[in-house]
């Protein structure tokens, strides 16, 4: 099978630890042509440097509050036929790039997008959607786990994730990769509606999966309570100039003032926040707005030479195993996974208890992939609250759930 170099581009700004989780699961990706661009503030860079695999990296220092500007930076520096983005909060799926760029070998394919879990490693925060003219995402219904190959009409896009998408450098360069005028929000809706008006088609890929943690951020707490609008009503004011006819966007405006408050709301019910705080973020939102109605549009022209040559990541065929464990011997099991993932394995270890409770998934400080949870629990949302079984038949269904994203099978 061919496969063409990708080039993995991760952004990361005041969240070095998150981000030394993210190059942990990078380090894993099974695919044999890629390299990572590192675009992050003095303390991700010194993050990344300690690393042992720091000489493999190209680190690109940037410390401003503009993750589009970031990421052009990220693709000028790119030497791959594609490139791929994911957060620093973000971890990959071993597999994950072979899926992801698999559709790319059709000559009309230019953007691809995966699917992104959320915090507990199960549940789907982001599957599949496009966008309306609005910019507004409704969810698709794919039939299976097969990647899907969409041609939008006119007006509408297929909706990629910033944390989770990948474009040819091509296709970027030739539409001026993110607008900078979006400095938080929308970067990658941006983007969406511009392929698409471009005439490009977009692959979804259900198998391409990352996980996405939603570490805070200046915008935003741990628990997801916004702490500034400001960017947000910014954001949808440049988007309004650049892709919704003016007659429309004094009513799209108000519709999407309203969901923001409703929003906040639903925070104040369950007391992330104060009601003065209500006032205050409403307020930075209306400012925000106001702002993005005069920002600079001018079109960015990237260069069309990579910055540098292609640094291939050394990446090592690793087998990946299961390795079963209980609540009472789960500190020594860990501790012998850990060995494992140094010893150059990709290590999954599921530790169930004699119970009904949720399953939960992460991927570690040190490189495991760690799944807990009880022996009748849900790992799949959609089953039923408890089903009987046994440690065998629940391990062996764990792993057939994974198996294709963290490389028990191949396609």
């Amino acid at each position: 099978m061919t496969h063409l170099p990708v080039s993995v581009v991760i952004v990361s700004r005041d969240r070095p630890d998150a981000l030394r989780r993210c190059l942990m699961g990078v380090v894993q990706l099974q695919y044999p042509s890629f390299e990572v661009v590192v675009v992050s503030d003095p303390a991700g860079i010194k993050t990344a440097q300690d690393l042992p695999f720091a000489a493999d990296l190209k680190l690109v220092p940037f410390d401003e509050p503009n993750i589009s500007a970031a990421r052009n930076l990220g693709i000028v520096e790119s030497a791959g036929d594609i490139v791929a983005f994911i957060d620093d909060d973000a971890v990959p799926e071993p597999q994950w790039l072979h899926h992801l760029v698999a559709p790319a070998l059709q000559s009309d394919v230019a953007g691809m997008g995966g699917f992104v879990r959320g915090r507990n490693g199960i549940s789907y925060q982001w599957k599949a959607r496009s966008l309306d003219r609005f910019g507004e995402a409704h969810a698709l219904d794919l039939q299976n786990d097969v990647p899907v190959v969409l041609h939008p009409p006119k007006g509408r896009a297929v909706k990629t994730e910033g944390t989770n998408m990948a474009v040819r450098r091509d296709v970027l360069i030739e539409l001026g990769g993110f607008d900078p005028a979006f400095h938080y929000f929308l970067d990658e809706t941006d983007l969406n509606m511009r392929l698409a008006r471009a005439g490009h088609a977009t692959a979804l890929v259900p198998l391409a999966e990352v996980h996405h943690g939603f570490a805070a951020n200046r915008m935003r707490s741990t628990n997801r309570v916004p702490r500034d609008l400001f960017e947000i009503g910014a954001s949808w004011a440049v988007f309004q100039r650049k892709h919704v006819a003016i007659a429309d966007r004094e009513a799209h405006w108000r519709q999407l003032r309203m969901a923001e408050r409703q929003r906040l709301l639903r925070h104040l019910v369950t007391g992330g926040l104060e009601p003065r705080s209500v006032r205050q973020l409403m307020g930075r939102l209306d400012l925000g707005y106001g702002e993005g109605r005069d920002r600079d549009l001018t079109p960015v022209k990237l260069a069309a030479h990579p910055a540098a040559p292609f640094k291939s990541f050394p990446m090592h065929p690793r087998k990946s195993v299961l390795l079963p464990s209980r609540p009472l011997t789960f500190r020594k099991d860990l501790q012998t996974a850990a060995e494992r993932v140094k010893n150059g394995e990709i290590v999954t270890l599921i530790s169930l208890s004699y119970s009904a409770m949720y399953h939960q998934l992460s991927l570690n400080d040190a490189g495991v992939w760690v799944q807990r949870g009880g022996l009748f629990g849900k790992s799949d949302r959609t089953e039923p609250l408890c089903r009987m079984t046994t440690r065998s038949r629940r391990l062996e269904k764990e792993q057939r759930r994974v198996a294709r994203q963290r490389g028990f099978s191949k396609d």
